[in-house]
């Protein structure tokens, strides 16, 4: 397994920014496509964004397209999630996740979590 700690939340007014950083400890990050996921309060978990291995390839929520963008450093260990023009909405806490077998949306194939950062966007 691999180890997953978030970093970079906070709060923050609507239409402003914030970068989540996932760092990773354990077996090679390589070997991992990765995922951000959100849970607001008294919501189910939901997919974000996905990565691919090498980071070449990602997939975003409809929600988020167009403002959000996932990237990695397989170097660093660290995966980023970039939140442009944020909304109330985007209140959730954020949490990453790591797949030996997919960077889609369905949380089973994510084995391992972080414990997640909360991020609060005011109106």
């Amino acid at each position: 397994q691999v180890q997953l700690v978030e970093s970079g939340g906070g709060l923050v007014q609507a239409g402003g920014s914030l970068r989540l950083s996932c760092a990773a400890s354990g077996r090679a990050f390589i070997n991992y496509a990765m995922g951000w996921f959100r849970q607001a309060p008294g919501k189910e978990r939901e997919f974000v964004a996905g990565i691919s291995w090498g980071g070449r390839n990602t997939n975003y929520a409809d929600s988020v397209k167009g403002r959000f963008t996932t990237s990695r450093d397989n170097a660093k260990n660290t995966v980023y999630l970039q939140m442009n023009s944020l909304k109330p909405e985007d209140t959730a806490i954020y949490y990453c996740a790591a797949s030996s077998s997919s960077y889609g949306s369905r949380r089973a194939e994510f084995g391992s979590w972080g414990q997640g950062t909360q991020v609060t966007v005011s109106s």
